[in-house]
């Protein structure tokens, strides 16, 4: 039988879009944006006092996305922001912030160390080697057609 690349893309497709809606469906149900919800998950798994930058970065959120919602979620009271060296911004929780990522966000990170817990080391580090390998050839080729710009982290 002959290897058909185009069903596997498809099949990978159809899986991110999934996994996708899965943390769109936990954040809407949480209250927030996807881009809020990702926020508050950096802040927790990076640590109180982490860059509006460094979130950017880690989640392929683009900072004006990421100050637009740190804004809001300051609003809400769930956030405090102190300055840094330039125009860096540290990212704190206040009380009702840790509170409300203690009952919303925190438990998502659970879930998904179960969800690794159920594999065997092997499968997971097979899982992050061939995500990774992906990735980084897909870079490659949108860098190649698109530019030096394009494909970056």
């Amino acid at each position: 039988m002959k290897y058909n690349q185009g069903e596997h893309l498809e099949e990978f497709n159809r899986l991110y879009r999934e996994m996708d809606k899965i943390y769109h469906d936990l954040a809407v149900k949480a209250g927030m944006s996807d881009s809020a919800f990702f926020i508050l998950y950096g802040i927790l798994e990076m640590g109180d006092g982490c860059l509006q930058k460094e979130i950017a970065k880690r989640y392929s959120i683009s900072k004006q996305t990421v100050n637009s919602s740190i804004q809001n979620l300051k609003e809400k009271g769930y956030l405090s922001l102190e300055e840094g060296r330039g125009r860096d911004k540290h990212i704190y929780f206040t009380k009702a912030g840790q509170k409300f990522v203690e009952e919303k966000v925190f438990p998502v990170m659970e879930m998904e160390k179960e969800v690794f817990s159920e594999m065997s080391l092997e499968e997971s580090r097979e899982l992050l080697g061939l995500m990774k390998k992906y990735l980084e050839i897909f870079q490659k080729k949108v860098r190649e057609e698109m530019g030096d710009g394009a494909g970056k982290k």
